[in-house]
């Protein structure tokens, strides 16, 4: 039983510490670029609005993956790109509603699933963050975001690693006392249990010498 627990404590240490790397590179990855978090081409993005109820609302998070062809794109794919809102550069997430094409030059008009009207912009390539693969885990994105903050920072990634490393120490230490104490052979196990033995027969005859004073006294 005891050896079952330490392995399922191992096997959770691990996970913490796999998962707590693998926020911590998507973190780092969102600083150097633009706020933008890229793992093997796969962007998470937290939904800031309920502009695409109900294919996904505000909180959630999805996955977008980066384009290698543009050209392979097409009316009612959904995508995720780089827009101004309100004179701010901002991430936006909408459903191609027409494929413009001048010359080569090809564009996209967007609208959101919820709206009644599209886009007031066009989308060009250079604006495109990647299309979104269907991907999507409700009302986690607010989890990801508090990531990013110092305190989630903290508490969920730099406290399980420090605490991972610190286990990983005692147990070496452990191992190290472990292999420097002198092992014990099968003839000292023998005279270890001819000790006990003698010891408990010898409290044995003691206790009756005990009961018999007793019983010579009260008489």
């Amino acid at each position: 039983m005891k050896k079952a627990l330490k392995i399922v404590f191992n096997v959770i240490a691990w996970v913490v510490l796999i998962f707590a790397l693998l926020i911590t590179i998507l973190v780092f990855s969102s600083d150097k670029n633009n706020g933008t978090a890229s793992l093997l081409g796969y962007v998470p993005l937290t939904v800031e609005s309920d502009s695409m109820k109900p294919t996904f609302k505000k909180g959630d998070l999805i996955i977008s993956k980066e384009i290698d062809d543009i050209n392979s794109l097409k009316k009612g794919d959904v995508i995720t790109f780089w827009t101004l809102i309100e004179g701010k550069k901002e991430k936006n997430t909408h459903r191609i509603a027409e494929v413009l094409n001048d010359n080569g030059s090809v564009g996209f008009i967007t609208r959101g699933d919820a709206n009644n009207a599209d886009d007031t912009y066009t989308v060009y390539a250079g604006d495109i963050i990647g299309q979104w693969n269907g991907a999507k885990i409700g009302g986690f994105g607010k989890v990801m975001d508090f990531l990013r903050t110092k305190t989630g920072f903290f508490i969920c990634i730099l406290l399980p690693i420090a605490l991972f490393f610190l286990f990983e120490l005692y147990k070496l230490i452990a191992t190290i006392i472990e292999v420097k104490r002198p092992a014990i052979t099968e003839s000292d196990e023998e005279e270890i249990k001819r000790r006990a033995v003698e010891e408990y027969l010898a409290q044995q005859k003691e206790k009756e010498e005990e009961n018999a004073q007793q019983e010579k006294n009260d008489k």
